[in-house]
């Protein structure tokens, strides 16, 4: 049984901007690089998508964080501070600390 390969974004945007020149085919270009016509699809669709992000102004989207997913976890953490601090205390007597 093979195993999934992993292709690094560069070999991804690679072979996506060679589909978009469309000098060859993609059934040439997936024998050339070695993957399936349906993976270079994908990426080719990816890349058109993705293209307009590379002008926005600003650089790079600072990610948005959902208030109450923040507060959700900072409750988690104090939950699993006050049990971590409990666990301590009574494991002291067998560990001889």
């Amino acid at each position: 049984m093979s195993k999934r390969k992993n292709h690094s974004p560069e070999f991804k945007a690679k072979v996506a901007l060679e589909a978009l020149k469309g000098e060859r085919t993609v059934a040439e270009l997936a024998s050339q690089f070695g993957v399936h016509p349906t993976m270079i699809h994908s990426w080719k669709r990816a890349l058109l998508e993705g293209a307009s992000g590379v002008f926005e102004r600003g650089g790079k989207k600072t990610p948005e964080f959902d208030e109450e997913q923040i507060k959700e976890l900072h409750a988690k953490i104090g939950e699993l501070a006050v049990a971590n601090d409990f666990l301590s205390r009574k494991l002291k007597p067998w560990i001889g600390k």
